[in-house]
């Protein structure tokens, strides 16, 4: 199956682009961007895959606001071009390579409708490569980069209209592809045992002079099996970006160490202290307080409807909303969630968001089931 992709010379195996490497079910290719403003008055988050061997493309957009939280989603059948990262009305365009990016939803029936753009501040860093092992069974096996910046457009939802400003509205692009768990659950063969415990915390943040990056997974019993670490250097406008990896990025590679205190009765944390840690013996100590939600289920992560890679016929898309402060926050759809946080490093001041997914027992915060809270 031919592409615009197979006139470049960026072929990894004997087949045309649009082909995965691998037969497994479990391959994806994703686009994933998200936005808070300065003043911590609101958070969307943006979602995009193509899952070449489900043969479908989903989409989602999400915007939290004022204690209510408004998500588009969309399905489709994936298209022969996987330069198409249309579904109905919405649509993404690259308009630059690790440039800027577009998105724009159409007038819909959902109510929920945006004219965005993504500008980097930054140049990429690209994290390790995250790999998890299940007995056979490949759970994770996936490549991500983060770009920083800036977005500007508009939002209409149901509750009214949004103006983004880009001098007070920062974000991130996260592209990732590999293998990850998709579509329907795992079957076939002897049955796996229980599934593993999964504690995940990622904590971009964007200070004056610069952006970090820290993020860890971690088991039942706290051993960190994965960490991330890294510091680019902030520019004012795209031309000043010196490429797509730039000599003044700083990379470590040590433990992140973290007192995160957990609000009663839940998952989420209230605030608490990260510390990066290189091998070279530096660290640094961030403070983070945290201003407002959002349940990474209006961006399709664990929703029961509107999961990942999920057949929904040829074009389906669909709307929701909902009030926080009404969800259950120890259903398994509304634990994964990212928070618009202050950051704090002696006189520095940053600003970003704390994601967490926290599945099952944890040594490190006192979990001790699957779905108990603090």
């Amino acid at each position: 199956m031919l592409s615009k992709l197979d006139d470049y010379p960026i072929h990894q195996i004997s087949e045309p682009v649009a082909h995965a490497a691998t037969s497994d079910h479990n391959v994806y290719d994703r686009y994933w961007y998200n936005a808070h403003a300065l003043d911590g008055s609101f958070y969307f988050g943006v979602g995009a895959c193509r899952y070449a061997n489900l043969g479908i493309f989903d989409c989602s957009f999400s915007l939290a606001i004022d204690g209510h939280q408004y998500a588009f989603h969309g399905s489709r059948r994936a298209p022969d071009e996987p330069t198409d990262l249309s579904c109905g009305p919405f649509s993404l365009e690259i308009l630059e390579p690790m440039g800027r990016h577009r998105l724009r939803i159409a007038p819909n029936e959902t109510g929920i409708e945006c004219d965005l753009v993504f500008s980097p501040r930054t140049a990429c860093i690209e994290e390790g490569r995250q790999t998890l092992r299940k007995a056979r069974h490949v759970v994770m096996d996936a490549t991500r980069l983060d770009q920083f910046g800036r977005w500007e457009g508009w939002i209409r939802t149901p509750g009214g209209e949004l103006t983004v400003d880009g001098a007070t509205t920062l974000g991130l692009k996260d592209r990732s592809w590999g293998l990850r768990p998709v579509g329907d659950s795992y079957s076939g063969g002897a049955p796996l045992s229980e599934f593993q415990a999964i504690h995940f915390n990622w904590v971009p943040i964007h200070w004056e002079d610069e952006c970090s990056l820290a993020g860890w997974f971690e088991d039942d019993t706290g051993n960190q099996w994965h960490t991330d670490q890294g510091f680019l250097p902030l520019y004012d406008d795209l031309d000043s970006v010196p490429g797509t990896v730039d000599p003044g990025m700083r990379m470590w590679h040590g433990k992140v160490d973290h007192k995160l205190t957990m609000v009663p009765g839940t998952r989420k944390a209230g605030g608490g202290v990260v510390t990066m840690h290189d091998k070279t013996g530096e660290t640094m100590e961030i403070t983070l307080e945290p201003v407002m939600v959002h349940r990474m289920k209006g961006l399709g992560y664990q929703h029961p409807e509107w999961k990942h890679g999920l057949w929904h016929g040829e074009l389906r898309i669909g709307g929701e909303q909902w009030k926080d402060s009404d969800l259950d926050p120890l259903a398994l759809e509304n634990i994964h969630i990212q928070q618009v946080v202050v950051a704090r490093c002696g006189d520095k001041v940053g600003h970003g968001v704390l994601e967490q997914l926290h599945i099952g027992p944890s040594a490190s915060y006192g979990f001790n089931d699957w779905f108990d809270g603090a």
